[in-house]
């Protein structure tokens, strides 16, 4: 199955980072949460050279499963109220969907949350 990353650049409005940082955090975790078909989301500080932080620009991280996951989070009710929180702390924002050319391997093993003693031998 084709997996697919959304990428979003943000530049927010003066003095208003910290409050979209607590906002799209919060999204980002109960995304993980509520669609199985998100994969990864992260929040990133984009920074120069040297390491010195860009003001006012945050880049978000998706990745998701496949086409069909993309479309469940698109169609979250959830994604529309966020937007609205997030607009007015937005001066400008780019989103990127692209298809992985490179398909990760499948997991093995058991995953950290389906750990419990009935996997002792």
């Amino acid at each position: 199955m084709e997996e697919f990353s959304i990428i979003v650049e943000y530049e927010t409005e003066d003095g208003r980072e910290d409050e979209f940082l607590q906002l799209v955090t919060d999204h980002a975790r109960r995304t993980l949460e509520e669609e199985s078909g998100c994969l990864r989301f992260e929040v990133l500080k984009p920074v120069e050279r040297g390491g010195a932080p860009i003001p006012n620009r945050i880049i978000v991280s998706e990745y998701y499963a496949s086409y069909g996951a993309v479309e469940e989070h698109e169609n979250n009710p959830r994604l529309e109220r966020v937007r609205s929180a997030l607009a007015p702390l937005v001066k400008s924002r780019r989103l990127v969907l692209s298809k992985a050319l490179q398909q990760r391997p499948a997991e093995e093993g058991i995953r950290p949350e389906n750990l419990n003693a009935a996997n002792d031998d």
